[in-house]
């Protein structure tokens, strides 16, 4: 799939502190007008098998067992979006992945202090994105 194929998509994880924050909307709204379309949405909570899943390259790490328990600690919204680009322009728009020192603009530069509860997950390569797509919302595969 080329770069600027209008079908790729990212998943995006709206975190359970964004949940809780009442953030949903705030983050739905910077990816909608950015013009990302939102093709699939669910609200749910991860379980612990699916957390594996999702985590499986960093299952035997030091920091997994405390990012499983916020992982599965509470509800969040999963949704897959697709645009031109749409990896690289979700990762911007989403901003480095420890919130203190994100960059003002990006949703975690202004939301967030935090590098683990740091309220957005972004699918990083097209690879990523297929293999999370299919874990989230299989009937997209």
């Amino acid at each position: 799939m080329s770069s600027n194929s209008p079908d790729e998509r990212s998943l995006v994880l709206i975190k359970p502190d964004a949940v809780r924050r009442g953030l949903v909307g705030e983050v739905l709204s910077r990816f909608e007008r950015k013009g990302l379309r939102i093709d699939a949405m669910v609200h749910r909570t991860m379980d612990a098998a699916l957390a594996d899943a999702h985590y499986a390259e960093h299952v035997d790490k030091a920091f997994y067992p405390p990012l499983k328990d916020f992982m599965t600690g509470g509800p969040l919204v999963a949704l897959v979006l697709s645009g031109d680009q749409v990896i690289d322009v979700v990762r911007g728009l989403v901003g480095a992945t420890d919130g203190r020192r994100a960059a003002a603009g990006t949703i975690r530069g202004d939301l967030s202090l935090s590098n683990r509860e740091n309220l957005v997950h972004a699918s990083d390569s097209t690879d990523s994105a297929k293999r999370e797509i299919g874990l989230w919302f299989p009937e997209l595969g």
